[in-house]
Formats: C-alpha cells, structure tokens, sequence
C-alpha cells in the first residue's frame, strides 16, 4: 500500500531552499512543488491521461504568486475533470480558444472584416464616414462585446443617447450600419442569427431633407461673394471647377492630374470614386480646361489637381468648400453639394434632356446596358451643355 504524502504548508515552502539539484515534493491529489536551483518553486499537477494513460504534467503556477491554496483549489478541479474522462490539458487549451475567439468576435474587430469587405464598393470618403460613426456612438459602448451577445436592448440604449440630441439621421444610418455588420457576422459563421434586425421601428423617422442650394437667379450673388472672399487660391479654384463639372465633393477634391486628358478635354474619374462605382468620364468646358491650366501653374508638382497647402502628398478635403461657404455667410443657406442642384435646376430650365443632365450628374440608369450605351452617345451632347453650363457661370460673375 502507498505511503499518503506528506501535506505541505504556505511556512514550509517559503523556507524550502534548493541549493545542487531540483527537488519534487509532494502535497497529494497529483500535486508537486518544484524547486530549483534557481530558486523559482512551482507547482505542478501530474495524472495520467484518460485515454492513452500515459503520464502527463500541467503547469499550474509559480510560489508566491500563486498561493499553496490556490493550487491545491486548480488540482481538485482538474481531477474532477478526469473523472468525467476530460483531460485537464486539452480543456484548457479549449477554453483559451474560446477566448481567444471572443475576442476577435468583439463587435469592433468584426466590424474591421465587414468594412474591409465594404470597401470594395464605396468610395474611400463614405468608407472613413462609416468607422468615423462608429467610433464615435457605438464603439465607446458595446464595441468589446463579442457580436453573439449583442441585443436590440443594447443596440436600442445606445442610439437612444443620440435621438435625445435629435440626431435622427445619424440614428437612421448607424441602424443601417450595424445591420450590415451583423448581417455579415451570419453569413461567416461569427453569429447564429441577427438579433438587431428591426430595431429601426423604435425609433422616429427622419424627415427627408434636400442638401441645402440656392436657384439659379442667385448664382451672382454667390460669385460676386466668392470673388470678394480672400482664400486660398487653391480653394478658390476648387469651388469653380466643382461648380463648373457638376461633380460631388469628394470627387471633386480628390482629382489627380492622372485622371484629366488635357488635349481632349477629358476628366475620367475611376469607379473606386465613384458613388454608384462606376467610370464616370466628364467632357470638360473650355473654361475648365484654362482654370486647371492656372490650377497647375501655381501648383506644387502634386498628384492630387487641388494639393492641401500644409501636405502636397494630400488632396484638399473635401470639406474645404463647405467651410469656405460658411465663412461666406452660406451656413445654413448652401453646401457645396447644392451646386450640383443649381446647376441641375438650371440645365433643366433652359430645355436640356433629361438623360443627358442625369448623365452628367453620374445619376446611374439601373439598367447597365443601357447606361453604357447612354455613356457613350451622350459625351458629345453633354460636352455642349457643359460648355453652356460654364458660359452661363461666367456671364453670371460679375
């Protein structure tokens, strides 16, 4: 019969010196003490396998910071477990997996894989607007979560915040946003089933709202305005030729010289910056032409057509015209998006066909064939109307 080991005691130990060689002592239940030379004492737990029966060691940690008690606590669990035929080593490494797979299932590094995937079909502005979102109302919140314990509850608490501000809007697409992100966890396995689906209904609509412009028959006011108004020259050139091509802001800001064909008076604006991302060409006036002419001159050998002044690696944001018409007097009245809406009102006044305005406004037809077809007929018709458009700025600046 074996001799039952000698129990250890928090005192022995912390007066167990080990001076040649390593010493194993026991404390009973599978658990040692090791000492060393060194002078480190560990505990170990030993059994033997449930299957296989061979003899294994498990670490369990280093005297003093892990106490006699807590060991002795750590090998009565383990025990428990090879009694029910688990090995104590595999189940460990089990639950460091889960883990480990929690946190990478956090809502904030799913939402990185999603937006990885959703930047392949918006423009880089639209991509930074979404993390920028979520970063600021719902990271702060629930971003470490791991996306199987998000709930409506959780997702509705932190949106209720923002509708308190009445920021509608940007409850509407953060709803929209988290969707997205919950839908994908879904469809990669990460989720079992999409919990916020409907958690738009418990809140207001907003109300629709167009992106604040002017009419025509105000276009001097604002050119005389412009003109009065010291900015930067770059800027300045900025605003008239976003007027001038119709075009949004980020697309506008972004131009690289790459894009333009100066002798053919071409601009073609790849699809990655493109809203509807698809190639958006623009028969450029004889305005435009002269304005980036100028643009270059006093430009600094940048890529970008509208280089930042503090930065010549970067485009001017494309913020920069907004802020310019607040400065103005326009807050409120007119957003650099709103060109696009006079000179939409006025195109459409004067008689142009519709398809060749919705072309130049890169408003995409559903149909794809046709829209290429469009694409191709209308450059000619549009190249005149874009020139009329410019004539019309020109005669309205003072």
């Amino acid at each position: 019969m074996p001799k039952p080991a000698t129990r250890l005691s928090h005192n022995q130990i912390l007066g167990l010196v080990c001076k040649d060689k390593e010493q194993l002592l026991t404390d009973g239940n599978g658990l040692t003490l090791r000492l060393r030379p060194n002078g480190s004492k560990i505990f170990y737990f030993h059994y033997s396998h449930p299957l296989t029966k061979k003899r294994t060691k498990l670490q369990i940690g280093k005297f003093p910071h892990c106490s006699l008690k807590q060991a002795r606590k750590v090998a009565f669990e383990y025990k428990e477990l090879l009694e029910q035929d688990i090995d104590p080593k595999s189940h460990l490494a089990k639950q460091k997996e889960e883990v480990l797979r929690e946190d990478s299932n956090q809502l904030v590094n799913v939402a990185k894989e999603w937006l990885e995937v959703k930047k392949h079909s918006v423009t880089s502005d639209y991509a930074h607007d979404i993390w920028r979102s979520l970063e600021l109302h719902i990271f702060p919140s629930i971003g470490n979560k791991p996306i199987s314990q998000i709930t409506a509850p959780n997702v509705i608490s932190v949106l209720r915040v923002i509708e308190a501000k009445g920021n509608l809007e940007t409850v509407k697409r953060l709803c929209q946003r988290l969707n997205e992100v919950m839908d994908y966890a879904v469809n990669t396995g990460k989720a079992l089933s999409n919990p916020i689906s409907k958690v738009h209904v418990a809140f207001k609509k907003p109300k629709a709202q167009n992106m604040k412009s002017i009419p025509p028959s105000e276009l001097p006011d604002l050119l005389q305005t412009i003109s009065r108004t010291s900015i930067n020259k770059v800027t300045r050139c900025l605003i008239e030729f976003q007027l001038h091509t119709m075009t949004r802001p980020s697309e506008a800001s972004n131009a690289l010289w790459e894009e333009i064909d100066l002798n053919e008076k071409i601009w073609t604006i790849p699809a990655n910056r493109m809203k509807r991302r698809r190639e958006h060409i623009i028969p450029l006036s004889d305005y435009c032409i002269e304005l980036l002419r100028f643009t270059r001159s006093i430009g600094k050998n940048s890529q970008y057509v509208f280089p930042s002044p503090t930065d010549n690696l970067k485009p001017l944001n494309s913020q920069t015209v907004n802020a310019a018409l607040k400065r103005m007097g326009y807050q409120g009245k007119l957003v650099s998006h709103g060109f696009r809406s006079i000179a939409s009102t006025a195109l459409n006044e004067e008689g142009f066909d519709f398809n060749l305005i919705e072309a130049a406004l890169a408003h995409v037809d559903p149909n794809q064939t046709r829209a290429a077809y469009n694409r191709a007929i209308y450059l000619e018709r549009r190249r005149e109307m874009m020139n009329w458009w410019s004539k019309l700025i020109l005669k309205a600046d003072p």
